[in-house]
C-alpha cells in the first residue's frame, strides 16, 4: 500500500475461513481490514454452487461448519499431514472459485513466505503456478526483497495491533487452526490443556467417522487420537514433569 499509493485496483485480498481457526485470527482479519481501511473478502467453502459464500466477521463460522459439509458421505474428510484437504478444499478452491466468478481468468497470488524460508522458497519456485491451478503465478514479495522472520516481528512490534496467539518463551503454540493436526503432539496437549473445549469438536469428528470409515477414522494415524489427549490432558496434574526437551509450557 505504501508502496502504490494505497491498495492497487487491480487487488482482491481474500479470506478464506474453514471454521476452526482460532478467535485471534478472526480479529487480526478484521484490524488489517480497519486499521488500514482494506476493503477484505471473506469467504467460506459451499457445498452448492458458486462454490462459495461471501461474508463477514460476525457471521463467519466458528464451529467447523464448512468441514462438516464437505463431504456429504462423510461425517468429516480426515484430511491428514500428506493430504491436507482442508486447505486445498475450503481456502485455495473457493478463493479461485471467487476470482473466477469476477470473471478474472488469470492472477497472481501473493505469499508471505520469508527469505529466511529457503526451502520453502525454492519448492514454489520450482512449480511456478499453484498446485489447484496453471492460471495462477505465485510470487513471494517477501522472499524476493529479502524479509526475514526478525524483520516481520519489528514490524508488528511497530503496529497498533498483533496476531494475538498464544506464546511460551518466543514460540508461538497456537496455529492458526485451533487444535490442527499438523502441530506436534506435545503442542496439541499444551493447548488442549489451556482450553479443553478447543478438543470437543476433533473428538466428535473422530467419532462419527469412526462409524462410517474405521480405517480412515483419525487426523492422524501415527499417534493418540483427539480423545485420548484430551483424558491425558485432564489425568495430568502438570506438564513441568516432562522431559527437559519438551518442556513448551515452562516459563524459565
Amino acid at each position: 500500500m505504501q508502496a502504490n499509493g494505497g491498495l492497487p485496483a487491480d487487488t482482491v485480498v481474500c479470506f478464506a475461513n474453514t471454521g476452526k481457526e482460532v478467535e485471534a485470527t478472526l480479529r487480526f482479519v478484521r484490524d488489517c481490514a480497519e486499521h488500514w481501511q482494506v476493503p477484505i473478502h471473506w469467504l467460506e467453502y459451499l457445498s452448492i454452487e458458486p462454490g462459495f459464500t461471501l461474508l463477514d466477521f460476525d457471521r463467519a463460522s466458528r464451529q467447523g461448519e464448512p468441514f462438516e459439509v464437505l463431504d456429504p458421505q462423510a461425517p468429516v474428510p480426515t484430511p491428514y499431514p500428506v493430504a491436507r484437504g482442508c486447505t486445498t478444499s475450503l481456502k485455495i478452491r473457493p478463493m479461485h472459485r471467487y476470482l473466477r466468478h469476477l470473471g478474472w481468468t488469470d492472477w497472481d497470488q501473493m505469499i508471505g513466505i520469508r527469505a529466511d524460508e529457503q526451502r520453502r522458497v525454492a519448492k514454489i519456485r520450482a512449480r511456478g503456478h499453484s498446485t489447484e491451478s496453471t492460471h495462477e503465478t505465485m510470487c513471494m514479495p517477501l522472499a524476493d526483497a529479502g524479509v526475514t522472520v526478525r524483520d516481520v516481528g519489528a514490524f508488528w512490534q511497530a503496529q497498533p495491533f498483533d496476531l494475538d496467539l498464544l506464546t511460551v518463551n518466543g514460540r508461538t503454540l497456537e496455529g492458526n487452526c485451533d487444535l490442527c493436526f499438523l502441530n506436534r503432539r506435545r503442542q496439541r496437549l499444551a493447548l488442549i490443556k489451556a482450553r479443553p473445549e478447543a478438543a470437543v469438536w476433533w473428538i466428535r469428528m473422530e467419532s462419527l467417522n469412526l462409524a462410517s470409515k474405521p480405517s480412515g477414522a483419525r487426523f492422524r494415524s501415527d499417534g493418540p487420537s483427539y480423545a485420548d489427549l484430551a483424558r491425558f490432558a485432564a489425568d495430568q496434574g502438570d506438564l513441568l514433569n516432562a522431559p527437559r526437551n519438551d518442556r513448551l509450557l515452562c516459563g524459565n
